[in-house]
């Protein structure tokens, strides 16, 4: 599953325990992005939980283990990004039956955004998620995230399927 850039050469395999640290931190940077774009809903945890949670392989729900994957991009022998990657099936009785590649998590090294390296892991997934029957690759992005918008839609073809709403019920 290697793929490599014309400017630079990235490696996508899949993730192993060494690169756990690389993960974490790399999680880490994407947590804080996202706790600035909407800090109501998003935290940012701390770098020992991501990482336990990786050493513990709970980053896929325990169903679905077999069926899922992370991969790493590796640029000069450092992890500069990670793809989680699963299988899932809709619940609702009106979608047809078919099985989807979910993006459960993307992140790319603010160091090394911009060099096409999301884009190699996403296709990596979508790879795999072929070679395992799905149909359709599925992911979400929070709606102020405008520049996962433009990437996701322009540049790898995405398109907007389903509109998540969401309403405080708790008293702030």
């Amino acid at each position: 599953m290697d793929q490599e850039s014309q400017a630079e050469t990235i490696r996508i395999r899949v993730a192993s325990a060494e690169d756990i640290p690389n993960i974490a931190a790399t999680f880490l940077e994407s947590a804080q992005y996202h706790a600035h774009l909407d800090p109501e809903r998003y935290s940012v945890p701390e770098l020992e939980t991501i990482s336990a949670r990786y050493q513990e392989a709970r980053q896929h729900p325990a169903d679905v283990e077999e069926k899922s994957i992370t991969l790493v991009a590796e640029f000069n022998r450092a992890i500069v990004g990670f793809i989680d990657v699963r299988l899932e099936r809709s619940p609702d009785l009106m979608h047809r039956e078919m099985t989807y590649c979910h993006i459960a998590e993307i992140a790319v090294s603010t160091r090394y955004q911009n060099r096409g390296i999301g884009e190699q892991l996403l296709r990596a997934a979508e790879e795999w998620g072929r070679g395992q029957g799905a149909t359709f690759a599925s992911l979400e992005y929070h709606v102020a995230n405008t520049r996962a918008a433009e990437f996701y839609q322009r540049r790898m073809g995405y398109r907007v399927a389903a509109i998540t709403a969401i309403k405080r019920l708790a008293p702030e």
